[in-house]
């Protein structure tokens, strides 16, 4: 860490434990973007780790955080009381464009569509993907240029992650990077400049419009495969499913974004938060090439680390009291996986970026109860074989300058990430 980012974080928790705590709000997606949310999370972790937030903007308005790894847990676990509807962000959605999806939606509904989309993940499947994605990752690695500054995130996660998506969907493989795009569209905020504009009405307007391509698109691909007999593809899956299959445009819309967004965003940050993660902590990286075993821990290790989505939004259906706290019926609540993936009371050393950590898939980043991520074993298959490919290869990856991280409290995560593979002594 440079001198500056040492200011930086010097001057943020310094802010974090100065302001009064109830002016505290974590969505704010500039702590994520400077990287300085870690005090802001500790602070209310030691003195308030049930707390109510009020944000500026508008559609998000007042939501109780939840901080600590246990209270996560025990809301995660009661979607009876915690609903997902009608959505798992804190911003409200447009009463003229809500998506639902399923990963929003409670039981029935949520189980039987999940259920049509889950047999891509079971591990038959995976075993058949596994080979497809190693030989990829092998290509992308070995057209790498050496010694010469990179984009990992351009040319290495999101190129292995849309790929796959894009195995998955049986989709047009030349136009692969459209999800991509689609994907980084469904979850910007106007700051990021994606569309051309930060002006938030014409940022919505054009949001709108690219999402709408994105269905029509995909809606040309589902009028072929009804048509056809069920194949072993998501809209294959989608459109003949008993729960799927009368879908309108809105529904197929909102699970798209859930399958895509579920499917490349995560991923792809996990992966460029593992060469961040090893760059920062250079033992860490020593102990991962003597001993390629220990693969499967880092993969568990980067996933707790990096935490590729923030928080996850429930409403309450009832009254109810957590960490000592009254939340009532309608409120509004964030279980912040980052920060109970930081719980000092439960995860040892957790601010240590840990690759011999015991038990290290005792992690928060996928959730818990009925909404855990349906492609959490696809998502660490990917970083493990990018992983036994580098070691294959190169010796040293150097990252050589500060990653640029997302606008957003929601998607935590890398627009870039400046490396270079040296040339070999």
């Amino acid at each position: 860490m440079d001198d500056g980012s040492i200011d930086i974080q010097r001057a943020a928790r310094e802010a974090a434990y100065s302001m009064p705590i109830e002016e505290i709000d974590p969505s704010n997606p500039e702590l994520f973007r400077t990287d300085t949310w870690h005090p802001y999370f500790e602070r209310l972790r030691k003195e308030n780790p049930v707390h109510w937030a009020t944000s500026p903007e508008e559609q998000v308005g007042g939501y109780w955080s939840i901080t600590k790894y246990n209270d996560i847990m025990a809301v995660d676990t009661n979607h009876q009381v915690f609903s997902s509807i009608p959505t798992i962000v804190l911003p409200d959605p447009d009463e003229d464009f809500t998506l639902p999806m399923f990963i929003a939606m409670d039981p029935p509904k949520h189980d039987e569509q999940r259920k049509t989309v889950s047999p891509i993940v079971a591990p038959p499947n995976l075993a058949r993907l596994e080979p497809v994605i190693r030989e990829r990752a092998a290509k992308i690695l070995d057209d790498l240029p050496i010694g010469e500054e990179i984009d990992w995130v351009d040319k290495v996660s999101i190129e292995l992650t849309t790929m796959t998506l894009a195995t998955l969907f049986d989709f047009p493989w030349e136009d692969r990077r459209k999800l991509t795009f689609w994907s980084d569209v469904a979850t910007a905020a106007p700051e990021s400049g994606i569309l051309g504009t930060t002006d938030p009405e014409e940022f919505e307007q054009k949001r709108r419009m690219a999402l709408f391509e994105c269905v029509d698109y995909f809606q040309r691909l589902w009028d072929e495969r009804s048509k056809a007999a069920p194949g072993p593809d998501l809209i294959s899956m989608l459109a003949h499913g008993e729960s799927t299959k009368n879908m309108d445009r809105m529904e197929y819309l909102g699970n798209l974004i859930l399958l895509i967004v579920g499917g490349n965003d995560t991923t792809r940050n996990t992966i460029s938060g593992s060469i961040y993660a090893l760059n920062q902590n250079p033992e860490q990286d020593r102990i991962l090439r003597a001993n390629p075993s220990m693969i499967p821990n880092m993969v568990s290790e980067t996933i707790r680390w990096q935490t590729p989505l923030a928080y996850m939004r429930r409403r309450a259906l009832q009254d109810i009291e957590i960490g000592g706290k009254k939340i009532k019926e309608g409120d509004k609540v964030a279980m912040w996986y980052i920060s109970g993936n930081r719980d000092e009371e439960v995860i040892e050393r957790p601010n240590d970026y840990w690759i011999e950590r015991p038990n290290p898939r005792r992690h928060i980043s996928f959730g818990f109860g009925i909404h855990r991520c349906v492609g959490n074993r696809l998502a660490e298959l990917q970083l493990k074989i990018i992983w036994e490919e580098i070691l294959k290869r190169f010796p040293r990856i150097e990252v050589v300058g500060q990653p640029k991280r997302i606008y957003s409290s929601f998607v935590h995560g890398y627009e870039h990430l400046p490396v270079v593979i040296p040339t070999r002594n």
